[in-house]
């Protein structure tokens, strides 16, 4: 008999094949929505896509026989306490599309691109790296490393989405940047899949309201 393969992975692994898909999903929908569709497309198209992925999701826990059958599938992009409960994906999912309804384009795809790109680097550097703490489960290094992507997310968001001055928009980065890695440590008892696009949404928002840089959709 073949020996059962289960999900061992908790939030201090590296868990690389999550993170890589993380990083996948978000940067597709972003630049997806960045050049190829309009808000009412995208909208409708991931809408749909949640819809399916909470489905999927249920019949992931209602019918473990099933997932047994991929056995490395499952230990490769679930964690050990999502066996029996919903994955990170669903508030992942929820989270985008919020953002996408709720926030203007490059507001969108600064929140949506810190969730993809700065979210698992800063788990990455934090968990390899970090030896430093200001909160627990919360690296300084960790947090730089959110800090400085999503300095870059913003900048070449801005950049290529506004005629703002470059000046305004370095300082608009940073201040972005900032608060995002503050708000990515705040020790919230919700996932932050979910947390972070939309905290960083609502800052981004501020920052460039206060900079006087236009981000009407």
């Amino acid at each position: 008999m073949a020996e059962t393969v289960v999900a061992s992975a908790t939030r201090k692994d590296i868990h690389l094949g999550r993170r890589l898909v993380h990083v996948a999903n978000g940067v597709a929908i972003a630049t997806a929505y960045a050049w190829l569709f309009t808000h009412e497309q995208v909208v409708h198209i991931f809408g749909v896509i949640a819809c399916v992925a909470y489905i999927l999701d249920r019949v992931r826990i209602h019918y473990p026989e099933l997932v047994q059958k991929i056995p490395q599938v499952n230990a490769a992009f679930f964690r050990a306490e999502e066996q029996l409960k919903e994955s990170a994906m669903i508030p992942y999912a929820i989270a985008v599309l919020l953002t996408i309804l709720t926030f203007p384009k490059v507001i969108a795809l600064i929140a949506i691109y810190t969730l993809a790109i700065s979210d698992p680097l800063s788990a990455l550097v934090g968990i390899t790296w970090g030896r430093r703490h200001l909160v627990a489960d919360k690296t300084i290094e960790g947090s730089l490393a959110f800090l400085g992507a999503t300095f870059v997310v913003a900048v070449v968001a801005l950049s290529t989405m506004t005629e703002a001055p470059a000046g305004s928009i370095a300082g608009a980065a940073l201040s972005i940047g900032l608060a995002g890695a503050i708000l990515e440590m705040l020790p919230l008892r919700i996932d932050d899949n979910l947390t972070i696009p939309l905290l960083v949404g609502f800052a981004s928002w501020i920052v460039c309201w206060s900079a006087s840089i236009p981000v009407t959709s």
